[in-house]
C-alpha cells in the first residue's frame, strides 16, 4: 500500500494518530531520576554525530546527554507530502544514528511519537534541557520551533553556515560561507558524556507498520552516514568525471555525488564534503564545479530562511496565480504519468516515479515544459516533485521551481526545448527506451519528435502515434509562443517590484537587494508600458533555449 507521508511543511499534527504519545512521562522521570536530568539534542535533518553544532554544544555543556528523534504524526498519514521511498531513507538513517551511539559507548537513540513540543515537554517537566541544531524549514517547521523556543526554551545552535539575525544577510555572503566551509569541524569527546537513552515503544519498523510505509521505488540507495561516507570517498576518486556526467540522465546516475539525500538528511554535513573533497580529490575542473555546487546549495537554504513564502507564494507578486486560469487536470495528470508525447519529458517523470531521483538537467526541462509550455500552476508542479523525490528539500525544491518558472522577474529566463534535449543528451535514445519500452522499435532517430515518424516507418516497427505512444498534448510552438507573449508583457512591471525593499528581500539574489535593485533600475516599468516588443528577447532572454 502507497501512502503519502512525512514533509509537509504546512501539515499540522492530527488528533487520530494511531499511536501514542511516547515515551510516556513516567519513563522520563524515571530515567532523570536514576542519574539526574541533563541535554535532550534534539535530531531533526541532521541525523549524524559528527560535526553537529547542537550535539557538540550539548556535550560541552553538560556530562549527560539523551539524543532524541520524534516521529511527528504531521509527516506521516494521507496529508502528508513525501513517498513512502523517502520515509524508508528516513528509517534507514535514523537505524544508523542508533548506531553511531551505541558505536562511541552510548546507550543508543531515543525514538518517540507525537507531536513534538508534547513529547519534549516530558522532558523539560523532568529538569532536561533541550538543544537542536538550527534548521532553515518552511512555515509548520518555523512555528514548531518558534513555539518550542518560546513555551519550553528549546535553544537554537546555528552552526551550517547561514545568516541569521541580521539586516542584510547577503552583504558579505559568500566570504561568509567560504570561511565556514574552511572552518574546522565541530567535535565533541564521547568520553566526556554519557550518552542515555528512554525505553520507548516505537521506533522505525513500528512506524512503518502503524503508518502503511510500503515503498514500491526501485533503484532507491540505503540511508545513513556509513553508505553516505562510502558514496563521498567513491566520487572523490571519479571526480575528474564529474563535468562530463551532469547532464545527461544516464551519465549522472553513476556520474555525479549521489550525496543529495544524505545531504538532505543531514548524514553528511556540507561542511565535512567540503573538506573530504578539498583534501582528498584531484584538483581539476571536475573539484572546482563540486565545490561550486556547495555553495548553491548554501544560497538556496539561505533564500528560505530568509522568506519561507518560497513554499506557496510568488516572490514576485506580479506573478502570484500566473497561469492558474489555465489549469487543465488533464495536461497535469499527462506531465505527472509521461504522457505528454513528449519523449524526454515522458521517461524522466516516469524515472522520477519509479525511482525517486532525476538529474539536474532533466528537472529543470520537466519543471519547463510543465510551466512554459503546458502553462500549469507552478506550485502542483512543484509539490509533485517534493513528493517523490528522496532528496526532497524544500529549500531547495521549491526555490528552483521558482527560479526555473521565472517568478522572480530577473532577467534570463530559461526556457527548455524537450525535442533539443533528446538530440543532445540522449541521441542513442537509451535514456528514452528505458523509460518508455512502447518506443524502443523506433528507430533513434525519431525520438526526439515521434510523431514525426513517416507511417511507413511506424507501420514497419509496429509503432502507431496516437496508439502505442501519444502525440504531443499541445502544439509546442505555439504554446511557447503563446508563453513568451503573455510572460513578456508583465515583465517590465515584475523587474520594477524587485526595487521594493521587501520584494528585494524575498528574492534573496546572490547580490542581495542592491542586485534586486538594480534589476528594477534597468528594467523595470512600474506603468506597465510593455513597449512594442513586448515578450521579446531584449529585456527577458527568452531566446534562451536549451
Amino acid at each position: 500500500m502507497r501512502r503519502q507521508a512525512l514533509h509537509s511543511q504546512e501539515m499540522v499534527p492530527g488528533d487520530d494518530a494511531p499511536l501514542p504519545t511516547a515515551p510516556d512521562a513516567e519513563a522520563v522521570r524515571s530515567a532523570s531520576a536514576a542519574g539526574g536530568a541533563g541535554t535532550v539534542v534534539w535530531h531533526r535533518d541532521d541525523l549524524r554525530i559528527g560535526d553537529n553544532p547542537g550535539l557538540a554544544a550539548a556535550a560541552a555543556e553538560t556530562d549527560r546527554v539523551l539524543p532524541l528523534f520524534v516521529f511527528d504524526p504531521a509527516f506521516y498519514g494521507e496529508r502528508g507530502m513525501a513517498c513512502d521511498a523517502r520515509i524508508e531513507f528516513l528509517h534507514d538513517c535514523l537505524r544508523d544514528l542508533d548506531r553511531q551511539y551505541r558505536d562511541v559507548g552510548g546507550a543508543g537513540l531515543t525514538y518517540a511519537h507525537g507531536d513534538p513540543l508534547d513529547v519534549l515537554e516530558r522532558f523539560v517537566d523532568a529538569g532536561w534541557d533541550v538543544v537542536a541544531t538550527a534548521t532553515a524549514s518552511g512555515r509548520y517547521g518555523r512555528r514548531r520551533d518558534d513555539r518550542a523556543r518560546e513555551r519550553l526554551g528549546v535553544r537554537f545552535v546555528a552552526g551550517d553556515g547561514l545568516v541569521r539575525d541580521a539586516d542584510r544577510p547577503r552583504e558579505g555572503w559568500s566570504d561568509h560561507v567560504e570561511s565556514w566551509l574552511a572552518a574546522e569541524p565541530l567535535d565533541w569527546d564521547p568520553r566526556s558524556v554519557a550518552i542515555e537513552r528512554v525505553g520507548s515503544p516505537v521506533d522505525p519498523d513500528r512506524m512503518s507498520d502503524a503508518y502503511g510505509v510500503d515503498s514500491a521505488k526501485t533503484d532507491v540507495p540505503i540511508g545513513g552516514r556509513g553508505p553516505a561516507r562510502e558514496r563521498l570517498r567513491a566520487f572523490a576518486e571519479e571526480i575528474a568525471a564529474y563535468p562530463g556526467s551532469i547532464s545527461s540522465p544516464l551519465d549522472a546516475r553513476e556520474g555525479t555525488s549521489g550525496l543529495s539525500p544524505y545531504l538532505r538528511f543531514g548524514c553528511l554535513s556540507v561542511g565535512e564534503v567540503h573538506r573530504h573533497v578539498d583534501e582528498r580529490a584531484p584538483d581539476g575542473r571536475g573539484k572546482s564545479m563540486f565545490v561550486s555546487r556547495l555553495f548553491w546549495n548554501r544560497h538556496y537554504t539561505q533564500k528560505l530562511l530568509d522568506w519561507p513564502g518560497w513554499l506557496d507564494r510568488a516572490v514576485n507578486p506580479v506573478y502570484e496565480g500566473f497561469n492558474s486560469d489555465r489549469h487543465d487536470p488533464g495536461l497535469v495528470a499527462a506531465w505527472k504519468e509521461g504522457e505528454t508525447g513528449f519523449p524526454m519529458v515522458d521517461a524522466s517523470m516516469r524515472c522520477l516515479r519509479e525511482t525517486g531521483w532525476l538529474n539536474f538537467r532533466m528537472r529543470a526541462l520537466c519543471a519547463s515544459v510543465y510551466f512554459h509550455v503546458l502553462q500549469q500552476p507552478w506550485r502542483i508542479g512543484a509539490d509533485h516533485f517534493y513528493e517523490h523525490l528522496i532528496d526532497g528539500d524544500a529549500a531547495i525544491n521549491y526555490t528552483q521551481w521558482q527560479s526555473q518558472c521565472g517568478l522572480i522577474g530577473r532577467p534570463g529566463l530559461r526556457l527548455y526545448d524537450p525535442r533539443k534535449q533528446v538530440r543532445d543528451q540522449d541521441p542513442d535514445g537509451e535514456f528514452v527506451t528505458r523509460w518508455i519500452p512502447e518506443l524502443e522499435p523506433l528507430p533513434s532517430v525519431h525520438l526526439d519528435a515521434p510523431e514525426k515518424t513517416p507511417l511507413a516507418v511506424q507501420c514497419e516497427v509496429g509503432v502507431r502515434i496516437g496508439e502505442t505512444y501519444p502525440y504531443p498534448i499541445v502544439d509546442y510552438e505555439a504554446a511557447r509562443s503563446e508563453f513568451r507573449e503573455r510572460y513578456g508583457a508583465v515583465f517590465d512591471v515584475a523587474a520594477a517590484r524587485l526595487g521594493d525593499e521587501e520584494i528585494a528581500r524575498r528574492a534573496s539574489l546572490s547580490g542581495g537587494v542592491e542586485a534586486a535593485r538594480s534589476i528594477a533600475a534597468d528594467r523595470g516599468d512600474p506603468d506597465g508600458a510593455a513597449g512594442d516588443d513586448a515578450g521579446g528577447t531584449a529585456q527577458t532572454g527568452l531566446d534562451d533555449f536549451e
